[in-house]
């Protein structure tokens, strides 16, 4: 039987997935933006976001920001990690900066 994953992060690309299957310990669905957001993307996400409980994980930088922002609107229920700024991108994060971002969240290192 498979297990269900109520947790989903929304990532910008393929190196964040990478930083965060190296550092989360629990089964999570990760989903990349591939850097850019409109609102036809959000629409075809919404759906199997329902009932999840969503994290918005987004580099520091004004994209970031952007996909930050269409997550506060139109799904506001989304919770953010924050990175350090020192680090810009996700993907530079050291696994322990990241690791101590995530479990602010309650995500299982």
């Amino acid at each position: 039987m498979m297990a269900i994953v109520n947790k989903v992060i929304i990532v910008e690309g393929k190196s964040d997935k990478k930083r965060v299957q190296q550092v989360i310990a629990e089964p999570v669905n990760i989903i990349c933006t591939h850097g850019t957001m409109s609102i036809d993307k959000l629409d075809d996400m919404i759906e199997s976001l329902y009932d999840k409980q969503v994290f918005v994980l987004a580099d520091s930088d004004d994209e970031g920001d952007r996909i930050r922002n269409w997550f506060k609107r139109y799904l506001s229920e989304s919770e953010h990690i924050f990175i350090d700024k020192t680090y810009c991108q996700v993907a530079n994060c050291p696994q322990t900066i990241f690791g101590a971002c995530t479990f602010k969240t309650w995500l299982y290192l």
